[in-house]
């Protein structure tokens, strides 16, 4: 066994220097495990903690946790099995919250590993529970709305639970998709379509391109982006493989979209589960006025944990499809076939676009609003508008914000 221990004196000089800083060690050609340690003062700091091997990126917990394995066979989730080639690794750090007054920073490399790696809970199938694809939302010729959600974590990045129990959770609550959107890794991919055949869902290959100046979205079987490198290149690179990016929660406080861009990418998480505790509307609907109007609108519960008291589906983001693919719902998102509402429920209200027209169901009493911030009460369960100038929304007597289509 080798052990390798490395003490740094970190700060907010360091981070203000670098957000990410690696810290290089040898694999050998006999090496078949790495494991690593990190240690510091957590009640001074937030290090984010990662890995990366000679031919590429092998994955990243942020700060999540304290140690990782990586096997030829298995990974701690949040990290990619396989052969450790060798040659000059690196743990990587993230500098995310640092005091002014430096720590001591630890971190501990051994080979071979001696840590075990657990299996990860399938959860329980629930095959027959209702689907909110049910209720037959009017769609174009040929199309169905699917209900899901574009943003939710496992224990592959943050979250508290397996990717087999977040697959139940977004069963349970009607959805027919979830994009899980790991931050910073995409060790998950390989394992989404076996957990979702499992429990009858369709799980999306997605990663949360995460920097502490703006979170981005990029979905689809991309390969890795790399946060280190300028947003423009996130936009760029999702592009040219054939994905798609989408920028997240831009006003939410500490993870409020701070990078500058020239062009800005085709999609936007317009609604966040976090404006839910808005009064109104207004925040997130006033940043269109500043945004591209073409944008692809999307919502994302962000779910990480039952603690939060809510599940994914929060808001439901529905997607006009030809099936429930994920290649089917990604196609529908790059076409622009999109629409928000803040319940996956059939009495919910709900605004979709069928050709020109929008139609808004159990739409009662509803006040169907644009862009510029004109209102219409809206009498019917039933309600076809004309379509032309969106995006648009539907709101209650008391300015929630129920619904939204482009």
């Amino acid at each position: 066994m080798t052990t390798t221990r490395h003490t740094l004196r970190l700060g907010r000089d360091d981070a203000f220097e670098n957000d990410v800083i690696g810290i290089p060690f040898e694999i050998g050609a006999g090496d078949d495990s790495v494991e690593v340690t990190l240690s510091y003062d957590r009640d001074a700091a937030v290090i984010d903690l990662g890995c990366e091997g000679t031919d590429g990126w092998r994955g990243w917990s942020g700060g999540a946790r304290s140690s990782f394995v990586i096997r030829a066979d298995a990974a701690t989730p949040g990290y990619v099995p396989g052969p450790l080639e060798p040659g000059e690794w690196s743990v990587q750090l993230g500098l995310y919250k640092m005091p002014v007054e430096p720590v001591d920073v630890t971190v501990v490399i051994e080979t071979p590993a001696r840590s075990a790696i657990p299996d990860e809970p399938l959860g329980a199938p629930r095959p027959d529970a209702p689907r909110a694809s049910a209720r037959n939302l009017p769609a174009p010729a040929g199309l169905t709305w699917f209900a899901g959600d574009f943003h939710a974590h496992s224990t592959h990045s943050d979250g508290a639970q397996s990717l087999g129990e977040l697959a139940a959770l977004a069963v349970g609550n009607g959805l027919d998709f979830l994009a899980v959107t790991e931050h910073n890794t995409v060790s998950h991919h390989p394992l989404l379509d076996g957990v979702g055949a499992a429990h009858g869902i369709t799980l999306l290959p997605g990663q949360e391109v995460t920097t502490p100046h703006g979170h981005a979205n990029a979905f689809g079987e991309i390969g890795w982006i790399d946060f280190r490198e300028p947003a423009h290149r996130w936009v760029t690179e999702a592009a040219e493989r054939g994905g798609l990016l989408s920028i997240n929660h831009p006003l939410q406080g500490d993870w409020a979209w701070q990078h500058p861009l020239d062009a800005l990418p085709a999609a936007l998480e317009l609604w966040h589960v976090s404006w839910f505790l808005e009064a109104t509307a207004t925040a997130p609907w006033a940043l269109l006025a500043r945004w591209r109007r073409d944008a692809v609108l999307l919502g994302g519960s962000d779910y990480h944990s039952p603690e939060l008291k809510y599940l994914p589906g929060t808001p439901v983001t529905w997607v006009a499809a030809e099936e429930r693919s994920p290649e089917a719902i990604l196609d529908a998102v790059h076409a622009g076939r999109t629409a928000i509402t803040r319940l996956p429920t059939p009495d919910a209200p709900a605004l979709v676009r069928v050709g020109v027209e929008l139609i808004a169901m159990a739409a009662d009493g509803t006040v169907f609003c644009d862009v510029e911030g004109r209102r219409r009460l809206l009498h019917g369960d039933r309600v076809v508008l004309p379509g032309s100038g969106g995006p648009f929304r539907l709101e209650s007597a008391t300015g929630e914000c129920l619904a939204i289509s482009a």
